[in-house]
C-alpha cells in the first residue's frame, strides 16, 4: 500500500450522505514487520479514539450531536486512516436516523468490517458531556530534568536500566513524531508504567526526544516505544500509553501493555 492511495494529503470527495466507502484500512502488519512482530503481537491493549464532532439528523430533520469513543484492539488486522474516518463521520451529518443507537450500530458494523476486528463504539450525548473532564498524568515528569539533548533521530541505544527493582510511573509531554503521509508534526504525552530494573530517566527522555524526526502513524510509534523498552530494559511489567493531540476533531490514544488490561480514557489538557 502506497501513500498515494491514502486519503490523507490529497483531495478527496465529500459524501453528502452516509457513506461507509469513505473508510480506508491500513494493515498493522506493514509497520509491525519492521519491529520483528509477526502475526501474534507481543502485547495487549488497543487504540482509543475520541471523536468530538459527531452529528446526524433525526427523522424530523433536526440535527443531533454527540461525542464518540472507538476502541480498536491490537488484534485487529487493520488500523483506520484518520482522514478517512473524519470523512466517514462527516457523511452522517445530513443523513436521517431513528436514534443514536442506530448511529452507533452503523458505526460499529462499518468499523469492525474495515478494521477486521471487534471494535467497540460508545456515543456520549449532550446531557452527559459534563462527565468528560480533563486529567493530568500521574507520576514523575521526565521533562523536569536539566539535561543536554542534541540527537533528534530515533536512537533506542539511549535506553538503559539496572540496579534494584522498581515500580515507577513516568511521563513526558515532549513526544513529537511526524505523519508519514503529510510530514506534519504530531504531538503527544507519553505515560510509561513499569516494574523492573530501574530505567535511566535521562536516557529515557533522550530516547523519546529522538522521535522528533521520526515518521510513523500514532499506533506504530507507541508499539516501537513498547518494543524498544522491552528489549533494552527488560521490565517484568510494562504499559505504554500515548495521548496524541486532537486533529480534525479526533484524538488517538494507543496503549500497549505486557499484560491484559482495559485502557482508561483519560483526556489531557492538550486534547
Amino acid at each position: 500500500m502506497t501513500g498515494g492511495n491514502i486519503p490523507l494529503g490529497r483531495k478527496v470527495s465529500h459524501s453528502r450522505e452516509y457513506d461507509p466507502g469513505q473508510l480506508f484500512a491500513v494493515p498493522r502488519a506493514d509497520a509491525r514487520s519492521s519491529l520483528g512482530i509477526g502475526t501474534k503481537p507481543p502485547f495487549y491493549g488497543g487504540d482509543l479514539w475520541n471523536a468530538y464532532e459527531i452529528s446526524w439528523l433525526n427523522r424530523k430533520g433536526k440535527p443531533c450531536v454527540a461525542m464518540a469513543e472507538f476502541f480498536f484492539p491490537v488484534t485487529s488486522t487493520n488500523i483506520i486512516e484518520s482522514k478517512s474516518l473524519k470523512l466517514y463521520l462527516n457523511s452522517f451529518n445530513q443523513t436521517c436516523f431513528d436514534s443514536f443507537r442506530e448511529v452507533a450500530s452503523a458505526m460499529k458494523r462499518d468499523l469492525c468490517r474495515v478494521a477486521a476486528g471487534d471494535v467497540s463504539v460508545s456515543l456520549t450525548l449532550p446531557e452527559q458531556f459534563y462527565l468528560s473532564k480533563l486529567t493530568e498524568p500521574e507520576g514523575i515528569c521526565l521533562d523536569d530534568q536539566d539535561i543536554r539533548i542534541g540527537h533528534y533521530r530515533l536512537w533506542p541505544d539511549f535506553l538503559t536500566s539496572g540496579g534494584r527493582m522498581r515500580t515507577e510511573s513516568l511521563f513526558s509531554n515532549l513526544l513529537k513524531t511526524n505523519c508519514p503521509v503529510t510530514g506534519q508534526p504530531d504531538w503527544a504525552t507519553v505515560v510509561i508504567n513499569y516494574t523492573g530494573p530501574g530505567i535511566d530517566h535521562a536516557g529515557l527522555l533522550r530516547y523519546l526526544v529522538s522521535f522528533r524526526d521520526h515518521t510513523g502513524f500514532h499506533e506504530n510509534c507507541a508499539e516501537r516505544i513498547f518494543v524498544d523498552i522491552t528489549k533494552r530494559c527488560r521490565p517484568e511489567k510494562l504499559v505504554v500509553h500515548a495521548y496524541f493531540t486532537r486533529r480534525g476533531g479526533i484524538d488517538i490514544n494507543p496503549c500497549r501493555s505486557s499484560h491484559a488490561m482495559v485502557p482508561e480514557n483519560r483526556r489531557h489538557a492538550r486534547q
